[in-house]
């Protein structure tokens, strides 16, 4: 896996899609200018191939509603990160290949 770039924002996160075409991008929901779920949806527009994982502290049941009412591909939450962020990672882009 290599990072090929970092937003600040939602909005950044979309021109940083636009400029990268990532196989993945992580996004949390509570985000200055443009929230994660606004920024979703325009991510699977625009790059419907980029696979979408929710990074989150919010409430992991709320937080997994809201995935899948946006549809990304998968959410870990901030407190499990330390044992679900990388295999998370590694099932999703494992399926593109």
């Amino acid at each position: 896996m290599e990072i090929c770039g970092e937003a600040e924002n939602g909005r950044e996160a979309i021109e940083r899609v636009r400029e990268l075409h990532p196989d993945l991008v992580l996004l949390d929901i509570v985000m200055p200018v443009m929230n994660g779920i606004e920024a979703a949806h325009e991510i699977h527009r625009i790059s419907p191939s980029t696979k979408i994982v929710f990074f989150t502290i919010e409430d992991p049941a709320e937080a997994a509603a809201l995935a899948r009412l946006v549809g990304v591909d998968g959410l870990v939450t901030k407190s499990a990160a330390g044992t679900e962020l990388i295999p998370t990672l590694k099932r999703l882009l494992q399926t593109e290949h």
